[in-house]
């Protein structure tokens, strides 16, 4: 690999840190190869979940533009995939351990025709065969590598010379066409409960425009990574006639939006509304109804 060059991840789920000296003790796990996320998530205390030091996360297969390498092992990249108008109008940068990437130069880097549909599963060796690769998540768009066999699905890997097969019932063809309503909130849904995690793209742990950002990738919509961003890109809704689907954006006065979510229900009487939103003050992902402290802050509805 050199600056300049494309790539893939290779790993199931990588962090895209702020810098190599943002990386704690505590987060070993994450940079591993493979890297384990389940177990970088588990060993972080509430404070440290919500830390700035993780700007986003990449998924396995996920495209990259290099921009630097360092002798010690990072890569500082532009992720194309996630765009950021506001940092980069390439896609989103920062760092992260140049292991946890692989040339773009092989089958696994053909167009994806699948996507992962199970919250979480795992690649295998052959039909029933041995774990090859845990932790494959929600969203993860693969290369399928032949036919189904028994149940189960090659598919091409990045670093992988031999494809490794996971369950068919965990793909979905990947979507040709725009998402209905209901499809926005079946896919959202699934990942009620999963802790809060700043920068968090994954059923690990995720943030509030990742969330809206996995949800539309899981139907094969491609959105920017920050709410601010996915707020200008969408189209402004008049408040009283949004409906499900749409998303509530809130910012403080003067200050670009800072927390998005997916409306649930169209709105009632007495400005009752109500949304699926990843929150950092309940540190889960939940839906409710706006509590009068989130309704202060609401700004207006988006629609893609």
């Amino acid at each position: 690999m050199q600056q300049g060059a494309e790539a893939v991840v290779r790993v199931t789920v990588g962090a895209l840190w702020q810098a190599p000296e943002a990386v704690r003790p505590v987060d070993a796990p994450a940079l591993g190869t493979p890297a384990d996320v389940g177990a970088w998530v588990a060993g972080l205390d509430p404070d440290q979940r919500v830390g700035g030091c993780v700007l986003s996360q990449l998924l396995l297969g996920e495209r990259v533009l290099i921009t630097a390498l360092r002798p010690d092992g990072w890569a500082q990249v532009v992720a194309v995939e996630q765009a950021s108008a506001r940092l980069d109008p390439r896609g989103y940068p920062g760092w992260l351990p140049a292991a946890h990437l692989t040339p773009a130069r092989t089958a696994a880097d053909g167009t994806p025709q699948v996507v992962v549909d199970a919250t979480v599963t795992a690649l295998h060796t052959r039909p029933d065969g041995p774990v090859a690769l845990p932790g494959v998540v929600l969203g993860t768009r693969l290369v399928p590598a032949g036919p189904p066999l028994d149940g189960w699905r090659p598919v091409h890997l990045p670093g992988h010379d031999e494809p490794l097969w996971l369950p068919a019932v965990h793909l979905a063809p990947a979507p040709t066409r725009p998402p209905t309503a209901a499809e926005i909130l079946a896919v959202a849904s699934r990942l009620l409960d999963v802790g809060y995690l700043w920068g968090g793209l994954s059923a690990y742990g995720i943030d509030c425009s990742g969330l809206v950002h996995l949800t539309w990738r899981r139907l094969g919509v491609p959105l920017p990574r920050d709410a601010s961003d996915q707020a200008a890109a969408a189209q402004r809704v008049e408040l009283g006639t949004e409906r499900p689907g749409d998303l509530y954006t809130f910012a403080q006065p003067g200050s670009r939006v800072h927390h998005i979510g997916i409306v649930t229900a169209a709105p009632q009487g007495h400005g009752e509304r109500r949304m699926l939103h990843a929150c950092y003050r309940h540190r889960k992902v939940l839906e409710e109804r706006l509590p009068p402290e989130r309704t202060a802050t609401l700004v207006d509805a988006r629609r893609f």
